[in-house]
């Protein structure tokens, strides 16, 4: 299945029939590890020659998963997507911590996980379910004093004026059978940062995790099973536009 939607009206074969402007499409695509959301983004531009478009929230670099993008007029749907309910997969492991709480960074410290259970790892879980204060990461889009909070974060400077947020967690699933690994599940409100979840769940527990996988699996109804490779929906969309050579 072709994974993006056309808004775009048949036209009159008249020459006389001024064109109408491209009322824009919406994109589901499966975003690669290691590329950014704007990476996506600008390969769709270039390559499929959109002369608008953007991505209704961010996924960072070590992430896999959807991607919702809009082109044209549908850009001002945006809004409208980022808004929605995030279901997210992942896993988190115990017993170290990063700065970026992640793989980006390097180890900075290391913990006995002797004697934590299961059953204190889903009461952790539970507590950082519902309505919650959250501080984003260190290592975040976040702008504090006009200045996005990571690149304070990679020079070494101490990040100060982070404010909490409140966000909502209405699903945290733990499942610590290959302990100290966690796999997790998680549905959650807009603004909502797993790599907080995680580092939060570490400190509830007297301990330190990172997260060592993460995959956005649902925005609202679209799912990521009806989502696009990069290289599917390019190769879909220039085919969809020309026509073949006879």
């Amino acid at each position: 299945m072709l994974l993006f939607y056309f808004f775009v009206s048949q036209q009159n074969a008249s020459s006389q029939t001024p064109a109408q402007p491209d009322p824009g499409q919406l994109i589901l695509i499966d975003k690669p590890l290691t590329w950014t959301s704007f990476d996506v983004a600008n390969k769709l531009k270039y390559a499929c020659k959109f002369k608008k478009i953007g991505h209704a929230g961010t996924l960072d670099p070590l992430a896999t998963g959807l991607l919702i993008l809009c082109t044209g007029k549908m850009t001002k749907q945006i809004d409208q997507y980022q808004a929605q309910e995030k279901e997210y997969t992942g896993t988190l492991i115990l017993g170290k911590t990063t700065p970026s709480v992640d793989l980006e960074t390097t180890f900075d410290a290391e913990f006995d996980t002797t004697g934590i259970t299961g059953e204190q790892i889903e009461e952790a879980a539970r507590q950082l379910t519902g309505d919650i204060l959250q501080v984003p990461p260190i290592y975040s889009a976040i702008r504090v004093n006009g200045e996005r909070l990571y690149e304070k974060a990679r020079r070494g400077e101490a990040a100060e004026g982070i404010k909490s947020r409140q966000v909502t967690v209405s699903v945290f699933e733990v499942d610590a059978t290959r302990f100290p690994e966690v796999d997790f599940r998680i549905v959650c409100s807009k603004g909502t940062y797993i790599r907080s979840l995680v580092r939060d769940l570490g400190l509830l527990l007297n301990n330190g995790a990172y997260m060592s996988g993460l995959r956005r699996t649902r925005i609202g109804d679209f799912r990521v099973e009806d989502a696009d490779t990069l290289d599917s929906f390019i190769a879909k969309y220039r085919s969809a536009i020309v026509p073949p050579m006879l």
